[in-house]
């Protein structure tokens, strides 16, 4: 362990002995590990957007044969009738109204719910400041969600207008529902008049069922009845719904995979040339530590520490400074008023600083070799 210590401590030494060309190299590596932490971070939350679980229990009721908000309409009047399909533990009538239907990073929705029936269809919706009561007592009052707060810089009490709706900001909410923290929750009554969309008319259902088994039993029996009405309605999961109205979006950001990979590759080959560039140079002095008993081996084992040490602190700083990036600016995906926040995660971060201490031990093995494998005479002889 002694050994092992005498060599980092050596290594660390030599990586930090020709600083121009390790801040560069450095730079390079942290440049790699931040496009490839922002690619992951959005990966990360498409799988969380997309990804059906046990725990998913529910379904979006759409207008059949429409693909934004401002085409699907349904009488409110359904509500009543999907409320008494068995297998429905609570249903709600939702009026959205967005500023764009396309693909675009700023997104703003307002979801228009009754008023009475939000807290109890959505009980884990934690205020973290204003005031519930204050939001069910005044009609144009909104809550909203704390990505959509700190995108637009937003506070209880403050007052803003969009998509031709002015509101008054009743509180701030947080919420497991990933959609919820990215929405302008409203009363359903204001919303409808506001938007020009009249009394009576929605734009989906959100229904909870009472388990995930029952998704599509009950999503195939809403249907059914709403078949031969005026209205015909198409019933999904939620996660599903999302991942076929954002298909767009989703093959975006799909295809970001191969920035990633991009990346990896670049890091990989940077860190190696660094390291070769040092082998070649260092050709006496590696020697010379040969000669005051350094093994050969110990040689090697140097320069692979060396790697190790420029993709630790490269990683450090890209995939830091990627998570810092996503946390203070909040981006947000948004399609056909549906959304999806791009938010850093502790996992995300340290699987990338582990892969950049990855691609510094592989891109150190060659340098190793070529820095260990000549013998001493003919080294201090090329020196």
């Amino acid at each position: 362990m002694k050994k092992i210590l005498h060599l980092v401590t050596l290594a660390f030494k030599q990586v930090t002995r020709h600083r121009l060309r390790t801040l560069l190299t450095l730079a390079g590596v942290a440049t790699g590990m931040f496009l490839f932490t922002a690619v992951e971070t959005m990966q990360s939350s498409l799988r969380i957007a997309t990804e059906v679980s046990a725990g998913d229990t529910t379904l979006v009721v759409y207008r059949e044969n429409r693909f934004c908000p401002l085409t699907s309409r349904l009488p409110e009047h359904y509500l009543a009738e999907i409320r008494r399909i068995e297998g429905v533990r609570e249903a709600i009538p939702i009026q959205i109204v967005v500023n764009n239907c396309g693909a675009s990073l700023d997104v703003i929705a307002f979801r228009g719910v009754p008023p009475g029936d939000l807290e109890k269809y959505n009980p884990d919706l934690e205020i973290l400041s204003g005031s519930f009561d204050d939001w069910i007592a005044r009609g144009d009052a909104a809550l909203i969600g704390e990505n959509f707060a700190a995108r637009r810089g937003l506070k209880a009490g403050d007052q803003f207008e969009a998509v031709g709706v002015r509101v008054s900001v009743a509180g701030i909410v947080r919420s497991s529902q990933a959609q919820d923290n990215n929405v302008a929750y409203v009363h359903l009554p204001f919303l409808q008049q506001a938007s020009r969309f009249g009394l009576g008319t929605v734009t989906q259902f959100n229904v909870r069922v009472d388990s995930a088994d029952q998704l599509e039993s009950v999503a195939e029996k809403i249907d059914t009845i709403f078949a031969s009405d005026t209205d015909p309605t198409d019933t999904r999961p939620e996660k599903a719904f999302f991942a076929q109205t954002a298909q767009d979006l989703i093959d975006i950001i799909r295809f970001t995979r191969w920035i990633g990979f991009g990346a990896v590759l670049a890091v990989l080959g940077l860190v190696a040339n660094a390291l070769l560039l040092v082998a070649r140079g260092r050709v006496k002095e590696n020697a010379i530590l040969q000669t005051l008993g350094f093994p050969r081996l110990s040689v090697g084992v140097l320069m692979v520490w060396e790697g190790i040490l420029l993709g630790f602190l490269g990683g450090i700083l890209g995939s830091g400074i990627a998570a810092l990036f996503f946390h203070f600016n909040r981006f947000t995906f948004g399609n056909e008023g549906l959304t999806l926040a791009l938010i850093p995660s502790v996992e995300v971060t340290l699987n990338g600083l582990l892969l950049a201490v990855a691609l510094g031990l592989l891109a150190s093995i060659w340098p190793a070799w070529v820095a260990c494998r000549n013998p001493i005479v003919s080294s201090l002889r090329q020196g």
